[in-house]
């Protein structure tokens, strides 16, 4: 049937019938073949469920005609002629037990709930049954020996029903171990030898789920406890060899059997075994050369964990000792509401909080301008169904181009612009300088650009610390972008209707992709030592919440006071913090002790880091900016004639992939301000080679 005719027939359909063939279609199609193999199907049930009454009715007219025959004293049923009171008596039994669903569990998983269902219904059952065959002249002769009687009748019929089930669950056993009589091979394969650390139900679940494989992987060769029990010697023939904390022990042993195990299974539930715990049993098998798996239970993490906080869910007074800044934002309503907002690199942390943010402040239009198309979708996607009434507009687009850029602010013409795109990760673009300066300085250009072309109001572009006496191309690129903001804002103090380009600068986030808290997580959660590059760096630290505020309350409060222009504002993020204590304190928060449950390597600085992170430039003054939290930076601009130069000698090398010339054109220009360098240097073609050699030229 194809999907025209399917349609119009279901079109047709109404009511019951509607149903009938939607049930039909789930099963299968609508053809005659199909409707045969559910036909089928329940006939197969039906003689089932007749082949299982019939046994048991043998079992109770069995069972009652022996009761009477030991302990009676007339011959009833025989002498009476009333075999059919004991037939009666069989089929209201067997009725109530169709009638309560027990024909509906399946003999070949019989259980100990199964059978005390089976113990309970045949009370109630057998009372029934017992009440009507009263009646009989025969049964009531035996009235002195009744109550014997039911008694001996109802012990022979549980153990009969009982016996009758559990061999049918003990065939279906026997039957599936036939193939797995080996236990270490199957099929002329070696199977992987595993320890099971967890409790004794779990493992006992771990280990019928083993067996019911139709084609075995695993051998369970021993079991240890969460705690130290001496009753328990065996689990399903499984050896018991002592608590988590005897894993060695345990190795050793089945070694000396030639049984020694490659895997190690964990209950990671977080009701048996803490984090410390499970962090030394990561430890361990380690050292040991032995896999480890964790189980997780998803319903135990719910209901132990739900009254403390999570790991993975730690505030910033847990990691740094301070209370996160909280800054108030009645201006940015007025500077926000009605109008259209740009962020770039919407996809990103930094850029999708921002845009979760402003969205709050009701604009009438959020443009979100991302390269990747995933990120672009997934912060798109967020913001729709948090405020189905916000026009939210997405836009694939790559700041490097300038063509794409130009037609996103012609179709949108925002107001506001929030430059949030970067390239942020320093040893990524240590050694990709040419990708550092195409992104992070011409990317700005061209953003900047266009907010001159097309009357944007503001432009705040998201800046950090590593821009502070950069010695890395990340932070170096970062500041001439700084520098070319505010020569463009230097451009508008005779011009009170130019745009406005401000800089925000701010340290570390925490949370953010690459940065430094989800790896100790990571490496938390796998066992593995915490890795530091070096005992004395550090680093200022904030949450993305607090960057986006520091960047909403700042640019607000400069476009409602018109603050003077070339003004970076910088966040008062107290104390710089040591990326070791930081360590320290996250492994503390685990639960585990520092260099006793896990050890923290130091690797070595990356290329393009630095010791320490600094928020003002030695050419920079430090001033009160007037809203709380903040600070300016005044620094010695760029004349913009001279910067615009020095960027298309930039754009030349990205273009020829002269890396050498980008990173020293780059380097160059971040001490033009501090008077270090002049402007004569990044001009002058002695000290460089042919373009693209990549080479400086030798005096």
């Amino acid at each position: 049937m194809n999907q025209t005719v399917a349609g119009s027939t279901a079109s047709k359909l109404t009511g019951g019938s509607a149903n009938t063939f939607l049930r039909v279609r789930k099963l299968g199609s609508s053809n005659p073949r199909s409707r045969s193999s559910i036909a089928q199907f329940s006939l197969r049930r039906t003689f089932r469920n007749m082949v299982l009454m019939l046994l048991d009715f043998t079992i109770l007219v069995s069972t009652l005609a022996l009761a009477f025959t030991f302990i009676g004293r007339t011959g009833f049923p025989k002498s009476d002629g009333h075999l059919a009171a004991v037939l009666a008596f069989a089929a209201l039994v067997i009725g109530c037990f169709y009638t309560t669903g027990l024909y509906r569990r399946s003999w070949r998983y019989f259980s100990f709930s199964h059978a005390m269902q089976l113990a309970l219904l045949t009370i109630p059952a057998f009372g029934l049954g017992w009440a009507a065959i009263l009646l009989v002249p025969g049964v009531q002769a035996e009235r002195p020996q009744l109550a014997a009687i039911a008694l001996a009748q109802w012990l022979f019929a549980i153990t009969a029903l009982l016996a009758a089930r559990g061999s049918r669950r003990a065939l279906r056993e026997k039957l599936s171990q036939t193939a797995k009589s080996m236990p270490a091979t199957a099929q002329g394969r070696d199977l992987r030898r595993a320890i099971l650390v967890g409790s004794p139900d779990w493992a006992l679940s771990i280990i019928d789920v083993l067996k019911r494989e139709s084609t075995p992987t695993l051998s369970v060769v021993g079991i240890l406890l969460p705690a130290a029990n001496d009753t328990l010697l065996q689990i399903a023939k499984v050896p018991v060899l002592g608590t988590h904390e005897d894993l060695a022990h345990a190795v050793d042993e089945l070694e000396l059997q030639g049984r020694r195990p490659s895997l190690v299974i964990a209950c990671d539930d977080g009701t048996d075994l803490s984090n410390r715990e499970m962090a030394r049993l990561t430890s361990r098998s380690r050292q040991m050369g032995l896999e480890l798996s964790r189980i997780r239970d998803g319903w135990s993490h719910i209901l132990q964990r739900g009254h403390g906080a999570a790991p993975d869910e730690l505030s910033v007074k847990d990691l740094l000792g301070r209370s996160e800044f909280t800054l108030e934002g009645e201006q940015i309503t007025s500077q926000i509401s009605g109008k259209c907002v740009l962020v770039t690199g919407a996809g990103g942390t930094i850029g999708g909080e921002l845009c979760w943010q402003l969205a709050s402040f009701r604009p009438s239009r959020l443009v979100l301008l991302e390269h990747s198309e995933f990120h672009l979708y997934a912060i798109e996607m967020k913001l729709r169904e948090q405020f189905p009434d916000l026009d939210v507009q997405p836009e694939l687009c790559n700041i490097r181009e300038r063509d794409d850029v130009r037609r996103v602010f012609e179709k949108h013409r925002p107001t506001i612009v929030y430059h949030a795109a970067a390239l942020k990760h320093v040893p990524i673009v240590e050694t990709n300088p040419c990708a550092g300066v195409h992104t992070n300085i011409i990317g700005t250009r061209i953003v900047a650009d266009a907010v001159c072309e097309f009357s944007v109001k503001a432009m705040v572009q998201v800046s950090t610390d590593k821009a502070v006496n950069p010695v890395g191309m990340m932070g170096a690129t970062k500041r001439v972008g700084e520098l070319y903001a505010q020569a463009l804002d230097m451009c508008g103090v005779d011009d009170s209707e130019a745009p406005r380009f401000m800089t925000v600068r701010f340290g570390n986030v925490l949370g953010s992709s690459g940065s430094i808290v989800p790896l100790f997580h990571r490496q938390l959660r796998e066992g593995r030592p915490l890795t530091v590059t070096h005992p004395d760096i550090e680093r200022f630290f904030m949450t993305v919440r607090e960057a986006v505020q520091l960047i909403l309350q700042s640019s607000s409060a400069a476009l409602a006071q018109n603050t003077r222009r070339g003004t970076i504002f910088v966040l008062d993020m107290g104390k710089p913090v040591r990326i070791v204590d930081l360590a320290y304190r996250m492994i503390r928060l685990y639960g585990l002790q520092p260099e006793i449950d896990v050890p923290v390597e130091f690797v070595g600085l990356r290329p393009g880091e630095k010791l320490f992170e600094e928020l003002f430039d030695i050419c920079e003054e430090q001033l009160a900016s007037g809203i709380k939290g903040i600070f300016e930076a005044q620094s010695k601009p760029i004349p913009l004639p001279f910067i615009s130069r020095s960027i298309d000698r930039l754009a030349r090398a990205v273009e020829l992939g002269d890396h050498v010339e980008a990173r020293r054109i780059t380097h160059t220009l971040v001490k033009v301000p501090s008077g270090s360098a002049g402007f004569e240097l990044i001009q002058n073609e002695a000290m460089t080679g042919p373009r693209g050699s990549g080479e400086p030229v030798k005096a």
